[in-house]
């Protein structure tokens, strides 16, 4: 069993801390831009770290693989120190890994598409139902024939596979309309213009490579470096959901544990849902109820707390809320939700103390022991031990060098799949077809060929057949038989050209 812990992380006119048992109940960091979503972010994740448990966080803005530098000390940071009364802080550095779906700033992150799916792929692709139901079938056909689906090519080959067979599938599988296939390929062309053609393929990811901590027994914080990635925000969102779910198929059940095995971080939520069918939302609210058996806390990153769906948002228990803007009615709804969302304090007004938070101070309310939500508590976050700011291309190559997992993905691996094979089936067809189609018009020419033999024989044995008295007949009827040989003739030659 782990050791439990608590750790303070803000104060106001008390101090606040976390019990580690309850990280795994989720939580929320919400507040408009610029309040200090991403400073509390930083700081939550060095306390993680610090107890031992590794954490994932994408990096939107270049500003969190800082973690892996000390902080510099600055006369604001120094104020903000002094003012908390934190005596003996230190600045420090954390052990830090980068990824990069693209493997330009970090190790690549890749995966298959059969291990993304059909329902993560349509979303990728933004079909309709009818379109996903045909994804469903080419992906079910796959399987049942034994073609791996690793990379973009494979779905292709797989699509107009199925698509110039759709006849001979239909009983089996359904109604595949070749339509519905030229649209779906479509899909996939704009879908390799935003550059997602780059994390298909292998070696996929290995989900528990997050799942490390270095010689001093800190977690490793996993950075996934999203700057070019975040420019497609439906890859981006997906991208993210689909690790949240390898994390939820991968990992055993292990209930409540006295800290978690991992933190999730999940920074611009609110993309997640926008657009999301039913089906995914219904997915992901499952995986969010459940995955916390396995020891995973996940943490939503958004703007406002309207931005998740109220079924996935009543399972976070843990709420951190900056400061709102409320110009619009929409937004002074909205922020009365996010007020009325916290346990009441009497000596607090929330929906005030909302528009008036400063950049670094937030309305918390943690879960206690017990699993129940505190009063709301109005405070000012910690300052980072680590820097603030973004991290040079020296530093970014020496952490990439420097992690064990360095020669595991650099290169990609190209195996026999759904490509090749179909490929070697589609060459082997066309070969068998031509000998076919030759072996016919080596018979065609024979029957050809024996048929004016036999015309031949039977013209030389009627002339030898022939008496003087025939002979002397034709001859008087030569206009008449010239006419009728002619019409014998067309006759025959138009029977051996249909022959």
């Amino acid at each position: 069993m782990n050791e439990m812990y608590q750790d303070r992380f803000a104060k106001g006119k008390v101090e606040l801390s976390y019990s580690s048992r309850m990280m795994n109940r989720h939580g929320i960091i919400a507040g408009a831009t610029g309040t200090g979503k991403t400073v509390t972010l930083k700081v939550l994740a060095e306390s993680f770290s610090s107890h031992g448990v590794p954490v994932f966080l994408a990096d939107i803005k270049g500003d969190l693989a800082s973690v892996a530098i000390p902080g510099i000390s600055n006369p604001k940071l120094e104020d903000r120190i002094t003012m908390l009364g934190l005596e003996g802080f230190q600045w420090k550095s954390y052990p830090t890994r980068v990824w990069d779906v693209f493997g330009e700033k970090g190790h690549p992150i890749r995966t298959t598409v059969s291990e993304m799916g059909p329902l993560l792929i349509s979303r990728l692709l933004q079909l309709n139902e009818t379109q996903i139901g045909v994804l469903n079938i080419v992906f079910k056909i796959a399987d049942d024939e034994g073609y791996l689906l690793l990379d973009l090519k494979d779905l292709r080959v797989m699509l107009n596979y199925v698509g110039d067979r759709a006849s001979e599938y239909t009983t089996q599988y359904g109604t595949i309309s070749k339509v519905t296939i030229g649209a779906i390929q479509r899909g996939l062309l704009t879908l390799e213009s935003e550059g997602a053609e780059s994390f298909f393929g292998e070696p996929a990811l290995d989900i528990l490579d997050f799942f490390t901590t270095d010689a001093e027994g800190r977690g490793v914080i996993n950075v996934l470096t999203s700057e070019r990635l975040y420019h497609s925000p439906r890859v981006y969102s997906t991208f993210l959901l689909w690790m949240l779910s390898e994390l939820f198929e991968e990992l055993p059940e292990v209930g409540d544990l006295d800290k978690p095995k991992l933190v999730f971080f999940f920074d611009e939520a609110h993309l997640l849902f926008n657009d999301a069918p039913k089906a995914l939302v219904e997915k992901i609210e499952q995986v969010v109820r459940l995955i916390r058996s396995k020891g995973v806390g996940v943490f939503f990153v958004t703007q406002n707390p309207g931005d998740i769906p109220d079924r996935i948002l009543s399972q976070l228990g843990n709420r951190i809320q900056h400061a709102l803007r409320a110009y619009t009615p929409h937004e002074q709804k909205g922020l009365k939700t996010a007020a009325e969302s916290f346990r009441v304090n009497p000596e607090l007004d929330t929906i005030t103390a909302l528009t008036e938070l400063k950049t670094g101070e937030a309305l918390v309310s943690m879960l206690d022991e017990d699993g129940r939500p505190s009063i709301v508590q109005r405070v000012f976050v910690f300052p980072p031990h680590s820097l603030l700011g973004t991290i040079d291309e020296g530093t970014r190559t020496r952490l990439i060098r420097e992690s064990k997992f360095d020669g595991k993905y650099r290169d990609v691996r190209d195996r026999e799949s759904a490509y090749e094979l179909i490929t070697k089936r589609m060459e082997r067809e066309e070969k068998e077809e031509a000998r076919e189609k030759e072996r016919l018009e080596r018979e065609k020419q024979d029957r050809k060929t024996t048929t004016t033999r036999k015309t031949t024989t039977s013209r030389r044995t009627s002339s030898r057949r022939t008496t003087g008295l025939e002979k002397a007949a034709n001859s008087m009827m030569t206009q008449i038989g010239r006419t009728v040989g002619r019409e014998l003739i067309r006759g025959v030659l138009g029977s051996l050209k249909k022959f």
